[in-house]
C-alpha cells in the first residue's frame, strides 16, 4: 500500500492510497468464503462451491465490491498510522479507479485533530455572582418538610382550597355514560387541578354529603372534544395539618434536636449546592477563556456529526412524551432553520471544548485507572436504571465504550485546569472548590 495526505484545512485532510491488487488477496479469499457459505449450489456443500461457480451465480463484481469494502478501513488504518494523524469522526470514501486486477485507488477525506497551544492555564482568572442566600429560601426548605409530615383530619364543613375531600365522579354526555367517566371514593387536593378543568371550582363550598354537577371537555376516549356533564358527590373533607415549627419537629422530620440546628443545616445544604453552581459558572466562563486563546478550529465533519445526533436525541425525547418536532417548533415558536442553527453553534463549542481537553490530557499524560472508569460506569448504569455489567456490555457491542472513556479522561483533564484557574466574586472574595469536593465525594460514598 502507498499513501499520500494532503491537508485541506487546519482540521480536515485528504488521504490518497494505492493498494495492489496482490494485496486485495487475502479480502478476496475471504469474501469468496463468507458468499460461498451463503449460497446453495445443488451437488455442492454449503460452503464447499468453487469460486468459478460463485463468479457465475452471484458473479465476480459482488465479490470484488465485497473484498474493497473489507480493505478500504484496513487501508485507512494503516494510512493514518504511517502519517500519524490524529484522527476524529468517520472518514468520507471516494474509489478513484478499480478495475479486476488492478490496483484499487481511493481517497479518504477525514477530520484531524488540529495542533493546538494551549495558554498558561495558572493566568486564567474568571469572576462569578457573589453568593446570596436569603433567609426566605431556608422558610422554603422548612415549609416542603413541614408538607412532608402533614397529617389529614376530618372536619365538619366545606371544602376550602388546600383540603382533600373524597370524592364520586360521574360523567355523562348527553345523559349517556362515558366509557371510564366514573370513579368512587377517589381523593383529590382542592386547587392542584390534578383531575378535571372545573372540578376544583365546583367542589368548593361543599360539605360531606352534598353533590353538584359542572361542565368539562372531554381531552380522549370515545367523547374527545365534546362537553360532558360530571356529577361529583363529596364524601369527606379533610383539612392538612402542618405540625408545629419546633424542636419537636426537628426531631421527627431529621436528625436534630433543635429547630435552629435543622434551619442550619438545611442552611448549609443550600449554601453548598449554590457553591457547587459558582464553581461550574467558573468552569464554564474558563473553558470559554481557553477555547478563545487557544483560537481552536472546529472540524465541519465532526460537528456535522454531532448535530445530527442531538436532534436525533430531541426528535427521540419527542417521541417519548407523544409529541412531534412540528408540535415542538410550533409551540417554541421557532422554524427548523433556527433550531440547526442553535444546535450547531452550542455542538461547535462542545466540539472546540472536547479538542482543549484531549490536548491538555495529552500534554499532562493524563492517564485513566480501571477504578476510575469502573467508577463512571456505576454512575451511568445507575442513571438508566441498568446493572453495570449489563451497561457495560451494552457500550461495548455499540462501539461506544472508548467515548466514555475519553470523557473520563477530559474530565480528569478538566479538574487539573480548575485547580490552577483563579476564581473570584464580584466583591473580590476567593472561590473555593471545596463545595465541589464534598458533593463529589458524597456522590462517591453513596
Amino acid at each position: 500500500m502507498k499513501s499520500t495526505v494532503e491537508t485541506l484545512s487546519p482540521t480536515r485532510v485528504r488521504l490518497a492510497i494505492e493498494v495492489p491488487f496482490v494485496e486485495l488477496e487475502p479480502s478476496l479469499k475471504k469474501a469468496y468464503r463468507e458468499i460461498g457459505s451463503q449460497v446453495q449450489v445443488p451437488g455442492f456443500r454449503r460452503g464447499k462451491v468453487p469460486t468459478a461457480v460463485i463468479d457465475q451465480r452471484v458473479g465476480r463484481g459482488t465479490v470484488l465490491n465485497e473484498a474493497v469494502q473489507e480493505a478500504i478501513p484496513e487501508n485507512i488504518l494503516a494510512a493514518v498510522r504511517e502519517h500519524d494523524l490524529k484522527t476524529l469522526g468517520r472518514p468520507e470514501v471516494e474509489i478513484t479507479e478499480f478495475n479486476d486486477g488492478d490496483s484499487l485507488n481511493f481517497t479518504a477525506e477525514v477530520d484531524v485533530r488540529p495542533e493546538i497551544t494551549i495558554p498558561d492555564t495558572s493566568t486564567i482568572e474568571v469572576t462569578v455572582d457573589e453568593l446570596q442566600i436569603d433567609d426566605s429560601e431556608i422558610d422554603e426548605q422548612v415549609k416542603n418538610l413541614r408538607e412532608r409530615f402533614a397529617t389529614l383530619k376530618t372536619v365538619e364543613r366545606a371544602a376550602a382550597e388546600g383540603d382533600f375531600v373524597q370524592i364520586d365522579l360521574n360523567a355523562t354526555v348527553d345523559g349517556e355514560d362515558v366509557p371510564g367517566g366514573q370513579a368512587s371514593n377517589i381523593s383529590h387536593e382542592v386547587g392542584s387541578k390534578q383531575l378535571l378543568p372545573g372540578l376544583d371550582e365546583a367542589v368548593v363550598g361543599l360539605s360531606a354529603g352534598e353533590e353538584t354537577t359542572f361542565t368539562t371537555q372531554l381531552v380522549g376516549g370515545d367523547f374527545a372534544g365534546r362537553d360532558a356533564d360530571v356529577a361529583v358527590t363529596v364524601r369527606t373533607v379533610k383539612e392538612k395539618e402542618l405540625p408545629e415549627l419546633n424542636d419537636e419537629f426537628a426531631q421527627m422530620a431529621s436528625e436534630f434536636d433543635t429547630i435552629e440546628e435543622l434551619r442550619g443545616d438545611l442552611r448549609a445544604r443550600v449554601t453548598q449546592g449554590k457553591q457547587v453552581e459558582q464553581i461550574y459558572a467558573a468552569r464554564d466562563k474558563a473553558l470559554a477563556q481557553l477555547v478563545e486563546a487557544a483560537e481552536i478550529p472546529a472540524p465541519e465533519g465532526v460537528v456535522r456529526e454531532e448535530v445530527e445526533s442531538r436532534k436525533q436525541a430531541m426528535v427521540d425525547q419527542l417521541e417519548r412524551i407523544g409529541a412531534s418536532m412540528e408540535e415542538y417548533l410550533a409551540a417554541e415558536d421557532k422554524t427548523e432553520e433556527q433550531i440547526d442553527a442553535e444546535l450547531t453553534e452550542a455542538a461547535t463549542e462542545g466540539v472546540k471544548v472536547q479538542l482543549l481537553l484531549d490536548t491538555l490530557a495529552d500534554a499532562e499524560e493524563v492517564q485513566v485507572s480501571d477504578d476510575e472508569f469502573g467508577h463512571e460506569i456505576v454512575h451511568r448504569a445507575q442513571r438508566a436504571g441498568m446493572a453495570p455489567q449489563q451497561y457495560y456490555d451494552q457500550l461495548v457491542r455499540s462501539g461506544a465504550a472508548a467515548a466514555v472513556f475519553g470523557d473520563v479522561r477530559r474530565g480528569k483533564a478538566l479538574a487539573a485546569v480548575m485547580e490552577r484557574i483563579t476564581i473570584k466574586d464580584e466583591a473580590g472574595n476567593p472561590v473555593s472548590l471545596d463545595a465541589l469536593r464534598a458533593a463529589n465525594e458524597a456522590e462517591h460514598n453513596h
